[in-house]
């Protein structure tokens, strides 16, 4: 899905602004692809595995919630345990728009003799703040707490504008558009955000625009 491919562009091509969000330090982040751990096949849609020199993290980004995310939380601490016995491990995931499930607010897995825990970031209860002071976090604002997220893309779109970096400007207004597309009608977005800049985005192709 388009929301799932934003998601991992975002974390892969900004590892220091989500790192800052989600782990609470500006750290550089190195993408790895599942093969290069596991040699089982596993669910890759939603997920994305990132590492530095200390830490390994894996992060999910959910669109709605899963029934089995606590089980498979579990078997991925386990498999990136026995190939990373010594690197801190950081599990995080991102729900994206709201829900009255309580899923969301499941952050453990239990079985006998087995207790395994896991972060979880509700989008909808975060301040959208947090996510309007770095280039890389802009894309999320439209999904925070906010009782008018078309104001809210709007100032998206301003912070957009003063992005220096013509890939990163473009990059960061589609996947602005894709994610906002979640909460926001389409004719709404595309009166907001400059679609000529989109075009030159290499994810501009998860686009119906």
């Amino acid at each position: 899905m388009a929301f799932d491919n934003t998601c991992k562009f975002l974390a892969e091509h900004f590892s220091v602004d989500i790192a800052a969000w989600l782990l609470g330090t500006p750290i550089a982040l190195t993408k790895l692809e599942p093969s290069e751990l596991f040699a089982e096949p596993i669910r890759t849609d939603a997920i994305i595995f990132l590492e530095s020199k200390d830490i390994f993290v894996h992060i999910e980004f959910q669109t709605d919630p899963d029934p089995e995310m606590g089980f498979r939380m579990a078997d991925y601490r386990l498999r990136a345990f026995k190939r990373y016995p010594h690197k801190q491990l950081r599990q995080v995931v991102v729900y994206l728009r709201p829900t009255q499930s309580s899923r969301v607010y499941q952050t453990n897995f239990e079985m006998p003799g087995l207790h395994s825990e896991f972060e979880v970031v509700r989008l909808w209860e975060q301040p959208t703040e947090v996510f309007l002071s770095s280039p890389g976090l802009l894309p999320f604002a439209a999904l925070s707490q906010s009782q008018d997220r078309v104001q809210v893309l709007r100032e998206v779109a301003r912070r957009i504008d003063g992005i220096a970096d013509g890939r990163a400007q473009s990059n960061v207004t589609a996947a602005s558009a894709i994610l906002a597309g979640l909460l926001l009608d389409k004719a709404i977005i595309t009166q907001v955000l400059r679609r000529d800049i989109m075009r030159e985005s290499v994810i501009y192709q998860e686009l119906k625009l």
